[in-house]
């Protein structure tokens, strides 16, 4: 991720009177303080398979061939070598699951530490926690983006529920277990039915944490400081950094904007929003790399929630259409 120490301070919104209270954060090599280590080690497993879980899906290649042939040729010889492609396919399925469970798990904890109190304080002392949240989000827009481009997943799990209900019929025996596996196959279905689930789990996770402790305010707030954090770092051409660190940055930027959209009343948009959209849409066309500017303009177009509201800059709505 490279060195990825930003200070900003006197950032104006835009309206240019307002300015965004000065941090200073280290996700390079935080130091980690003996009041965060018991919660530190209690979420720092969300990152250890990350690596991997992306790389699975990059590389998924998908079994429409042999679920066609199944299909259109049906027998036993046929649907044998459909479903040897299939069932390793549905594991790993089921591992990119599984992990969205572990944010629901684990992210309340995560922004516990960071938005419950002073949160300027709070992402400062607890920069360790910080930093998780910040790859938390860097992956979920990597995942999205990858799961975007292979449309082959829904179809491999459609014939595999197609397969388990014939199982389950022809198996009565082993009723319970078909049911608890037909269970798990409905919040699966339901996991890829979303263009990004991965952004829906968190957001949906975020959201309740908000609903549940009444801090709309300042889990807003800390999304604010990380989105202009990530802006300040990118635009300032006194500090230069290596293009997977920018490139990090932008990701973060739009995800953190995005979950903002979604928890705050008035939203991003808005002329009270302390994020300034115009210069962060600017700041991916500038900086944005070939692969991931179109995607980043996208999140911003597809998955935001209040873009499209009458109270919304025109000269905003307009600057992100004509970027997509």
């Amino acid at each position: 991720m490279g060195n990825f120490l930003s200070q900003f301070n006197d950032l104006l919104n835009k309206e240019g009177d307002s300015k965004v209270p000065d941090v200073q954060l280290d996700f390079e090599d935080p130091t980690l303080t003996g009041e965060d280590a018991e919660v530190y080690a209690s979420v720092s497993h969300l990152l250890d398979s990350t690596a991997e879980l992306l790389e699975l899906l990059r590389t998924y290649e998908g079994c429409g061939q042999y679920i066609r042939q199944a299909i259109g040729s049906p027998g036993q010889e046929a649907e044998a070598e459909a479903w040897s492609h299939v069932k390793p396919a549905v594991d790993k399925l089921k591992m990119f699951y599984k992990y969205s469970t572990s944010i629901e798990s684990n992210l309340p904890h995560i922004l516990n530490t960071l938005c419950i109190g002073d949160v300027n304080k709070n992402l400062e002392r607890h920069q360790p926690m910080a930093r998780i949240l910040c790859q938390l989000l860097d992956f979920v827009f990597e995942f999205d983006a990858l799961k975007m481009k292979t449309p082959q997943i829904q179809n491999d799990f459609s014939y595999y529920r197609r397969c388990l209900s014939r199982g389950k019929l022809s198996n009565e025996g082993d009723l319970k277990s078909a049911m608890n596996e037909d269970e798990l196959a409905n919040h699966i279905s339901m996991f890829y039915a979303y263009p990004t689930p991965m952004l829906k789990t968190v957001t949906e996770v975020t959201t309740k944490f908000v609903d549940k402790n009444n801090v709309g305010r300042s889990v807003s707030e800390c999304l604010a400081t990380l989105a202009n954090v990530c802006f300040h770092s990118v635009s300032n051409k006194k500090k230069p950094q290596r293009p997977e660190t920018t490139a990090f940055c932008l990701r973060v930027m739009v995800i953190s904007i995005i979950i903002y959209d979604h928890i705050d009343s008035q939203g991003a948009f808005s002329k009270s929003s302390p994020i300034n959209i115009k210069d962060s849409v600017k700041a991916i066309q500038t900086y944005g790399n070939a692969s991931d500017k179109p995607n980043l303009i996208s999140a911003l177009k597809y998955n935001t929630k209040h873009l499209n509201d009458p109270s919304t800059s025109k000269t905003i709505k307009s600057l992100i259409a004509t970027s997509a």
